[in-house]
Formats: C-alpha cells, structure tokens, sequence
C-alpha cells in the first residue's frame, strides 16, 4: 500500500525569496508554485510590439511599461503572476518586485497557456480595481480579444478585426493599438 505524502503551501514570502534566486520564472496560486514554459519568438514579438506602443505612447507621463519580467500580486487571488506586457500608471505602486495596480494587461496566448489565460487569469485580473483593459493575443494565428472595463464597473469584450484601432486611455496616457501594430514582424499576416 502507498503512502500518502504531506503536500504543504508556500507562503507568498517564501515564494518571492525562492523566485529571487531562482533560474526559471515561476507563477504563485494560492500557496502552489508553477514553473512557467519557455515562449516561442513569435510570441516573444507579439510581447515586445505590445510593450514598445506602451512605452512609446507614456514617455515623459508617470505611466510605466513592464514586460514579462515584473510580477503582478493580485492580492485578492492570492497570486503573483507575470504578465506579457503591463501598464501602470499609479506613481503609488512602487514595489521593486512587483505591481498591483496596472491599468492594463496583455497576455500572448499559446497552445500551453491559452485555457490559463482566458479563464483563470481573466477572473483573476478582473478584481483588480485598477484595470481598465486586458488584452488577449494568439500566437498562432491573427486574433486578439479585448476585455473593457467601463466606467460603470461592467465588463465588455470585443475581437478585433482588420479594421479596429483602438486607443486605451490610462492615467493621462492614450495608447493607439491595431492588429498590425500587434502583429508586426511576426510572419502572420493581418487579412
């Protein structure tokens, strides 16, 4: 007969001084630790195009860009995750470690991460108070959905198509988008 093996959480403390040294990223759920997969270089472009409107449209504003290397505490889950790409715009979210305030949200999505992304991350990132938009992108193909949240507090959701732009607006920066900004230089084709 097997033996059963005592499985004890991680404390949120233990997990940030672990991933300090750490040689690979790891995710944060509720006291488990997940190992992140390596991303494709087209998902590694579609990241950097989404990053590089960010930073580009916020110079010179307090909003900062980040890229899948700042982690986002959400509190409310008790997780820290690493998002593609993130917005904050809150001069008050100065943690070197992490951000728990953006305003928006990108995540590539993979065959590996897709059902993560859209469901478990979505609810997750929908209680920040702060965020306004999560952005969605395949990396396999040309599709991008956007979650909005609006003024009212309700949440809408749209697909963009060839002939969307949209323009997010985050503390007092307006952040232009499209499908070809999104998918510049990645070998597929916006129809």
């Amino acid at each position: 007969m097997g033996h059963a093996l005592k499985h004890s959480l991680t404390s949120p403390q233990d997990y940030l001084a672990a991933e300090e040294q750490a040689m690979h990223k790891h995710e944060y759920v509720q006291g488990e630790v997940y190992a992140m997969a390596g991303a494709s270089e087209r998902h590694n472009r579609i990241a950097l195009n989404i990053a590089f409107h960010l930073r580009a449209a916020t110079r010179g504003s307090p909003c900062r860009a980040f890229m899948a290397d700042m982690k986002l505490r959400v509190a409310a889950h008790d997780a820290f995750y690493y998002p593609d790409a993130m917005l904050v715009c809150d001069p008050d979210d100065a943690h070197p470690i992490y951000k728990t305030t953006p305003c928006f949200i990108a995540e590539v999505m993979s065959p590996a991460t897709a059902s993560i992304d859209q469901r478990e991350k979505l609810l997750a990132y929908r209680a920040l108070p702060s965020l306004r938009y999560y952005l969605l992108t395949d990396s396999e193909r040309v599709y991008a959905r956007l979650y909005s949240r609006e003024a009212d507090g309700a949440w809408y959701q749209r697909e963009l198509d060839a002939s969307d732009s949209l323009t997010l607006r985050c503390g007092p920066c307006e952040i232009p988008l499209c499908l070809d900004d999104l998918y510049e230089d990645t070998g597929l084709l916006v129809p």
